[in-house]
């Protein structure tokens, strides 16, 4: 099933944008800011908060990165006219960081003073392991200027729980997240139960510690076996929040959650490159062929 898989991703990357925008188009705000704001809008009259992301990854030259920088600065003014409940999330190669790591830097501070000045928060994703040390030092830096600053660890990688314990503060604000680029083993757990097991274990720790965790996962077993630890223990509900991407249905259990009183916040992309992401994402997960599959078939 997984060589159909891949067979089937490497197709849809050779052919028209029509045919593959319906494996997309449910799980991407839209291509403009506006068709962004709509969709916030909507979420936001639901109950849900949202985090915006403009869609690419490794631009290929500074002024590549400063339309990029300007475009998310534009967004907190747009967040804060439209008065969304949403922050934003940004990836470090998006800005330069492929190219220079103080560039990307430059450029987040940027952003940073357009946070600040719309009393905003700002999440730094976390990409693939050759990023990783630079992304947590420009996090840092962002700390000392402005503390609504987040970043994000992924659970399969061997180093989060050290990474967890030497970033622990009241401060710290992280997205835990399985990941999903493709890493060594030498440096990330590759067994699906593992990384179920990191997860939770990353989870107890950020909340066991003095920081706040943004729960990102679709699993729902794993869900509810944290939501479980949390009134067993009883967390204040300031401390976490669940985090979903935007479109990936659940049954009823995002209103589930939001009827007991927890914080959910949907991952909005969107933007021009949706079909190299989508592609991306894909390649990363061939397995998501056949849920987008079985979801328009359901349509």
């Amino acid at each position: 099933m997984n060589i159909i898989n891949t067979i089937l991703v490497s197709l849809l990357s050779h052919l028209p944008k029509w045919i593959v925008k319906p494996f997309a188009s449910p799980y991407v705000a839209g291509v403009t800011t506006d068709d962004a704001v709509k969709t916030v809008k909507v979420l936001n009259k639901k109950g849900f908060i949202a985090t915006i992301d403009i869609l690419g990854e490794h631009v290929h030259s500074k002024n590549e990165s400063f339309k990029i920088r300007d475009e998310y600065r534009n967004l907190y003014d747009i967040i804060g006219k439209e008065n969304l409940n949403a922050n934003i999330s940004l990836k470090p190669t998006h800005l330069g960081m492929g190219i220079d790591p103080l560039l990307a830097e430059e450029n987040l501070n940027s952003i940073l003073e357009k946070a600040k000045e719309n009393n905003n928060f700002m999440r730094i994703d976390m990409e693939n392991s050759p990023y990783t040390d630079s992304t947590i030092k420009i996090y840092k830096n962002c700390l000392k200027k402005y503390n609504k600053v987040g970043m994000v660890l992924q659970s399969y990688l061997k180093r989060t729980a050290q990474d967890i314990d030497k970033l622990d503060s009241e401060k710290f604000n992280c997205r835990i997240c399985k990941g999903i680029y493709r890493e060594d083993e030498e440096i990330a757990y590759h067994d699906k139960k593992e990384i179920h097991d990191r997860f939770f274990e990353d989870v107890k720790a950020i909340l066991n510690g003095k920081g706040y965790v943004a729960i990102a996962t679709h699993d729902i077993p794993l869900i509810n076996k944290i939501e479980d630890w949390i009134i067993e223990n009883k967390i204040p509900f300031d401390r976490f929040e669940f985090q979903v991407l935007y479109g990936v249905p659940m049954g009823n259990r995002l209103l589930a959650l939001l009827d007991k009183g927890y914080t959910v916040r949907n991952y909005v992309p969107f933007g021009e490159s949706w079909f190299d992401y989508s592609i991306r994402r894909l390649k990363e997960n061939p397995n998501i062929m056949w849920y987008v599959l079985g979801n328009m078939f359901k349509k």
